[in-house]
């Protein structure tokens, strides 16, 4: 006889959340990420041959292939130069530890929700030399009130743009001109964690370049808006970027040959970045239609943060534990072959959970009635 519980065979809901994104007819949010190995590799090599001469020798230690991409990410940006980076951590640390040795001050103001504060296991103060300074705690962008309001001198000003973990939001036009000058103001620079930059152009009304050119220097990734395999640039003046490559081999940076992530980068490029635009408006139909399946179906302090999405990308709130929210949400899947929710729910209180969803290419068939018929359907899952 097995000493093995039936529950410890049953597979686990991550595992039963991984079969359905793959195997529902009808995912919302359907991120290639989550694809096989096959399916990534698939996706490349029917990718790469229009977007770089694959005769070209491959890349090593930064030319052909990687080389091209970061003079199209320059161009796109406004930017006198770009450099390609394995992770966006790296990228800033880089670009953060420069600027700071040309100020000849290491603090760095940032939001208390901002990626290298949330996520990054204290890097800045622990590998860079820099001291963070908290600009703000409060869940919406920073503004020059903020920065004006800083008791002390710092070097530089990082803006996330979007603040993902306070709803993926943006200031407006308005207030990010106000938080860029309040610091200049200071005599301290301004580097726009840009990782979702690209999303952002429908809610400012304005191009990559213009956005860019209120920072001294920006990073961007390549694989959380634009589907690549990983990679990152940091973008700005010729000089910052020439020094940054230095400080990229002293970090472990200089990669052999990146011609998988620099292809999969220049793919999205082509095929991701023009439909940006597109995915935030379906996300304002989507999250309006989320609204309106919860009032049906009564159920209690439901919310979708923000309610008109400034990205593609959005939290959704329910007053439920997470465990009964993701089992909900596979079981829907699994009976329905209608996957609404495909990310995993966090805790944010007693009672009380959030994930993030959004629009992707799979997204674009979902009607406003389609996603409200599905909000209802799993509403009355939870009991």
């Amino acid at each position: 006889m097995s000493d093995t519980s039936e529950d410890e065979q049953r597979p686990s809901i991550r595992e039963r959340r991984r079969t359905a994104i793959r195997t529902a007819p009808r995912v919302l949010s359907r991120g290639g990420w989550r694809g096989t190995l096959r399916e990534r590799l698939t996706e490349l090599t029917e990718a790469a041959p229009g977007v770089y001469d694959l005769d070209e020798p491959a890349d090593v230690y930064g030319d052909g292939v990687v080389a091209a991409l970061e003079r199209r990410v320059a161009k796109l940006l406004g930017t006198e130069a770009a450099v390609f980076f394995p992770t966006g951590t790296m990228a800033q640390q880089v670009a953060l530890r420069c600027w700071a040795a040309r100020t000849g001050d290491p603090a760095v103001a940032l939001h208390a929700l901002s990626h290298p504060e949330m996520h990054e296991r204290h890097a800045f103060s622990q590998v860079s030399g820099l001291r963070p300074v908290i600009v703000s705690h409060e869940p919406r962008p920073v503004t020059a009130a903020d920065v004006h309001g800083l008791d002390e001198p710092v070097g530089a000003l990082m803006l996330e743009l979007p603040l993902r973990d306070a709803g993926f939001l943006l200031p407006s036009w308005e207030e990010l001109t106000g938080a860029v000058d309040a610091a200049r103001e200071r005599e301290a620079v301004v580097h726009f964690d840009g990782a979702r930059l690209w999303e952002a152009t429908e809610h400012f009304g304005r191009p990559l370049a213009e956005i860019a050119a209120l920072a001294d220097s920006v990073y961007v990734s390549f694989y959380k808006s634009l589907g690549g395999l990983g990679g990152a640039a940091l973008a700005g003046p010729a000089s910052l970027v020439e020094e940054a490559r230095t400080w990229r081999h002293r970090y472990g940076g200089m990669v052999f040959q990146q011609f998988p992530t620099a292809l999969s980068a220049l793919a999205g490029l082509d095929r991701e970045l023009p439909r940006l635009p597109e995915y935030v408006r379906h996300a304002r139909v989507v999250a309006a239609a989320l609204r309106e399946g919860f009032a049906a179906a009564g159920l209690p302090w439901a919310r979708v943060h923000p309610e008109v999405p400034h990205t593609h990308d959005f939290q959704v709130w329910l007053p439920f534990d997470p465990e009964v929210l993701a089992e909900a949400a596979v079981r829907q899947a699994e009976e329905t072959g209608t996957l609404l929710f495909a990310g995993g729910w966090d805790s944010r209180g007693p009672g009380l959970s959030c994930t993030e969803t959004g629009v992707r290419a799979a997204g674009l068939a979902w009607t406003a009635r389609d996603v409200r018929d599905a909000a209802v359907d799993f509403a009355g899952r939870l009991g």
